[in-house]
């Protein structure tokens, strides 16, 4: 999205122009080009199981828009999830505040864990972040509680500060993540390794649900 906006002006986390260097405070990204895509969703087709896998995707407007078709080809789509993330965002014209999630099955026809679910979920944004789009937790635990079970195995290959390994360990399921940050690695293993060792979330104190969604417990 940002390489799509040419921002200008525009505020975003650290300098986009850093971004990828060693020192730079924004990340190197992965360029949503549809031949990225198909190997990413190769990958990710090979490694979920086929009688019990779900996948959820995040996708900028943008990106939804040029590739959430792509994902058809690899797997079969349920839902197309809104993230409605209740504080408003920048925007050159209209403010941006949500994004989208696809979620889909690898062939098998295992349901989510009940039909309380809505399609449009709301959790705050997390402003001032300690790594750059950090996400709350809560999106993650609202994805492994539809789609897990004790035991399970949950994978993130863009690991980024965590939050899905925080919501796998909170839902009993072991957890897989990697990244090609350093910084994201380093970030990682400290909080997972202080959460497991006292419960405390040193990225995120408070919870980002709003009261009447929370719908895992």
């Amino acid at each position: 999205m940002n390489n799509k906006l040419q921002l200008g002006k525009g505020r975003i986390v650290g300098k986009y122009s850093e971004k990828g260097k060693e020192n730079g405070k924004w990340f190197g990204e992965f360029e949503d080009s549809e031949e990225n895509y198909s190997k990413f969703l190769t990958e990710c087709k090979r490694v979920l199981k086929k009688s019990t896998g779900h996948i959820y995707i995040m996708f900028d407007s943008y990106s939804l828009l040029s590739l959430g078709g792509v994902v058809r080809k690899y797997f079969e789509v349920k839902n197309l999830i809104t993230w409605d993330k209740v504080n408003i965002g920048m925007g050159h014209y209209f403010r941006r505040r949500h994004e989208y999630v696809i979620f889909a099955t690898n062939g098998n026809t295992r349901k989510i864990k009940n039909r309380k679910f809505p399609d449009v979920w709301r959790f705050k944004r997390i402003h001032n972040s300690d790594y750059p789009t950090q996400k709350p937790v809560e999106v993650f635990q609202a994805m492994i509680y539809a789609s897990s079970e004790n035991g399970f195995t949950v994978c993130d290959p863009f690991l980024g500060s965590a939050s899905s390994a925080i919501a796998a360990i909170k839902n009993n399921c072991n957890f897989i993540g990697c990244d090609i940050s350093d910084k994201s690695i380093e970030v990682s293993t400290t909080r997972i390794a202080e959460y497991i060792k006292s419960g405390n979330d040193l990225l995120q104190k408070n919870s980002m649900a709003v009261e009447e969604n929370i719908f895992w417990e």
